[in-house]
Formats: C-alpha cells, structure tokens, sequence
C-alpha cells in the first residue's frame, strides 16, 4: 500500500499542535463520516484515512515514531533492537534518507539478514528460511457525540469504523471524554499478528435545559411572580419526566432547591442517580392591565406607610 502522509490527510504541517489535530479530525471527521455519505466509496475511504493519522498523530509517542522513522513507524521497536544488535557486531550501517525508509548494510555470520530484516523485509539473497514475525494490527479511534438525553439511558448505537459496522450498547451516564476499548476491532494483524484495537472517545453535547456536573443535573426554572409570593405549586423539567414541586410563600429570586436522586444515572450502576438542583428565576409580569397596574401602586404605598 502507498505511503501516505498523516499530516496531508489532515490538512496540517508538521508544526501542528495537539489542539490543532483535534480540531482537523473533529471537522474532516464530520464531513466524512459514513452517515452522513452513504454509499460513497471514496468518501469512507477518505474516513478511513482520516481515522488512521489521527490515532497516530494525537498519540504523543506514537507521533514521534512517525515523524522519526515515516511509514515504517510501527517497527520502530523493533528496529532499534535490531540496530542495537547489529551494530555490536559491526555489520549494521543504520537508517537513510531522513526517515523515509530504510538504507542498510548487512554482513553478519554468512552473509545473512537478521531475523527482524527478514520478517520486514523478506528475506533478500540470504539462505536462511526462518519464519516471519507477526505484529499487531493498527489500532484505531473513533469519537461518538450524543445528546445528554440520549447519554442518560443505556441504548444501542452503530459506528462505521474503516468500512466496518460495528454496533455496541452504550451504558447509561456514559461521561463526556470517556473512552472505552473494544479489542481486536482495529487494522488486521500482520503475518499472523492479532487485530489491533478500537477506542471510542465519547462526546456529550450541550444541553439547553441541563448543565451536568459529575452525576449531578442543574436546572434553571422559571416561578411566575404570583406563585413566588404567594405559594402554590410549578411543574418543572427533569431528565426523565416532567414533576411537580411545592412552592414556599415569598420565594426568592435564585432560590435552590435539590431534588434527590433525580439527576444523572451513574455510570453502570443500576438504579442509582445523582440529585437535581433547580435554581428559581421569578419572572416580573408583563402587558398588566391599568387595573392591574393601580393594585401594584397601591402595594408599593401601604409599604411605604
């Protein structure tokens, strides 16, 4: 398969930060992603792509590999070994062309290649037949947004990831930047090596009602001024429903009130939630009638009195 250059994929120079990184994959990622170009061959292949430098290039280690040592960054390991090795025997000349690939010389027992140069390479003139090396396939990551709503009850979701559905069950009170490895769903391995892994980074967005901290919920309710000072009763939001709360006489603006065990579900433990706290914002009455207007006047001056 041809070389291809993570930071072309990505629309970056090799000076990117890793902010830089994150913010091309998240915009590539969206614009290529399967669901949103179905039946596009070329599309899920520019995904693919897309996926692949990403997981090296926000992989600080892995970064480093790839812009030492270019495509051949996976064997990195194994290659420094092998230098290591061959160098105390005066038969290795080490590594060419500022990371493009390799320039060798071997002149070891024989005239063989090594082991290592053998699995990598194949094995060149030599006379020995021992066989290849296995290694691990290329693992992979992928990001899954959700609503909060849907972050908060356990349901089934399907990725594509390189051409591949893959459908999991996302646990309730899954948290915005958890990651979770599912393995053996990443590249193939290679001359019998096992299949590389899969991490999903979820993404929870915004909500307009729900601010979430931890497994708790806060919401802002809005209290008519009649209720607030009079008492009664409002009906308000939650994550799961809608609830009705009894209201104190001469409530305050930016009174809280907790409700237990009616925020976030935690995260794989069934039947326990985090609280709710409602914030109460009393709205002032608007458009009131002259009559309306008069009693209000009247209020203000038995006060005053």
């Amino acid at each position: 398969m041809a070389f291809i250059d993570y930071y072309s994929v990505l629309g970056l120079s090799k000076t990117a930060t890793a902010d830089d990184i994150k913010k091309a994959y998240r915009k590539l990622a969206r614009k290529y992603h399967p669901d949103v170009n179905p039946n596009n061959d070329e599309a899920h292949q520019k995904f693919q792509q897309i996926n692949e430098a990403n997981e090296v290039l926000s992989d600080p280690e892995k970064r480093k590999k790839y812009d030492e040592y270019g495509e051949n960054w996976k064997h990195a390991e194994e290659y420094e070994k092998a230098r290591q090795q061959q160098s105390q025997q005066g038969g290795f000349s080490g590594f060419g062309d500022g990371g493009s690939g390799y320039s060798y010389s071997f002149s070891g027992e024989d005239g063989e290649f090594s082991d290592f140069f053998e699995s990598l390479f194949g094995n060149r003139g030599g006379s020995r037949t021992g066989s290849s090396r296995g290694f691990k396939g290329q693992d992979f990551k992928a990001e899954l947004h959700l609503s909060l709503r849907d972050a908060a009850q356990t349901h089934k979701q399907t990725l594509t990831v390189n051409g591949k559905n893959i459908r999991i069950t996302v646990p309730a009170g899954i948290a915005d930047g958890q990651v979770i490895k599912l393995p053996k769903q990443g590249g193939k391995g290679t001359n019998g090596g096992p299949d590389g892994d899969l991490y999903i980074t979820f993404v929870i967005e915004n909500d307009p009602d729900f601010n979430r901290v931890g497994d708790d919920l806060y919401h802002i309710a809005s209290l008519d001024l009649y209720t607030a000072v009079l008492g009664g009763e409002t009906t308000i939001d939650t994550i799961s429903g809608k609830v009705k709360l009894k209201v104190k006489p001469e409530t305050q603006n930016g009174t809280k009130v907790r409700l237990k065990g009616k925020g976030f579900p935690v995260y794989k433990q069934d039947g326990h939630f985090g609280d709710l706290y409602i914030t109460y914002s009393i709205q002032i009455p608007t458009d009131l009638t002259d009559e309306q207007k008069s009693f209000f006047r009247k209020l203000a001056e038995s006060k005053k009195s």
